[in-house]
C-alpha cells in the first residue's frame, strides 16, 4: 500500500469524498450563478450575500443525502470519472482534427455555429451526453431509485462515448464544408 492509499483510505474515513468535495463543489457552482444572475445586485457589493447564500443552499443539498442514509460517492466519482474520460475523448479528437484539418478550424466552427438550430443541435447533443453519463454512473438511482435498467454501466458508457465520437466527426464534417 502505497503513501497515496494511506491517505485516500483515511479522507474516506473522514468523509471527504462523502460531504466535503461535494459540498465544496456545489457551494462554488451556486456562488458562480448568483455571481452571474446578480440576483441580490451587483457581485461586486454582495459578495457576502452570495456566498452566505451559496453556502447555505450547498449544505441543505448535501444534507439530504446524508439525513436519508444515502450513500452517493460511488456513483458521484463515477459520474465524475466517466464526464471527465468523455470529456477527454472530446479533446483528443479536436486535437487531431485540428492537426489534420485546416488550420483555421475553431474561427470555421464558431462561424458557423451562430446559427440557431446549431446551438439547439449542441444543447440535445450535450443533454443526451449527460443522461448516458448519469445512466452509465448509476448516478440516476439517487433521483428515481425504482427505475432500472437492464444494460450493464460499461455498455452504456460505451454507447455515449461512441456518440459523442459520432457527434464530434459530424461538426468536424460539417464545418469544413
Amino acid at each position: 500500500m502505497t503513501v497515496f492509499d494511506t491517505v485516500i483510505l483515511n479522507l474516506k474515513e473522514l468523509g471527504f469524498f462523502k460531504f466535503i468535495l461535494p459540498f465544496m463543489l456545489s457551494a462554488a457552482i451556486f456562488y458562480g450563478l448568483l455571481r452571474k444572475t446578480q440576483l441580490f445586485g451587483p457581485p461586486e457589493k454582495n459578495i457576502t450575500i452570495n456566498a452566505t447564500v451559496a453556502l447555505a443552499v450547498s449544505f441543505f443539498v448535501w444534507a439530504w443525502p446524508i439525513l436519508l442514509g444515502i450513500d452517493i460517492t460511488t456513483q458521484l466519482s463515477a459520474f465524475f470519472m466517466q464526464g471527465f474520460s468523455v470529456t477527454l475523448v472530446g479533446i483528443i479528437v479536436l486535437l487531431l482534427a485540428g492537426m489534420v484539418l485546416p488550420p483555421d478550424l475553431p474561427k470555421t466552427i464558431s462561424e458557423k455555429i451562430k446559427t440557431g438550430w446549431v446551438v439547439g443541435v449542441v444543447i440535445v447533443g450535450g443533454i443526451i451526453l449527460a443522461a448516458f453519463l448519469l445512466i452509465s454512473s448509476g448516478l440516476y438511482k439517487v433521483f428515481a431509485p425504482s427505475f432500472a435498467f437492464r444494460l450493464p454501466s460499461e455498455t452504456l458508457t460505451t454507447i455515449g462515448v461512441i456518440v459523442l465520437l459520432l457527434g464530434a466527426v459530424a461538426i468536424i464534417v460539417w464545418a469544413t464544408k
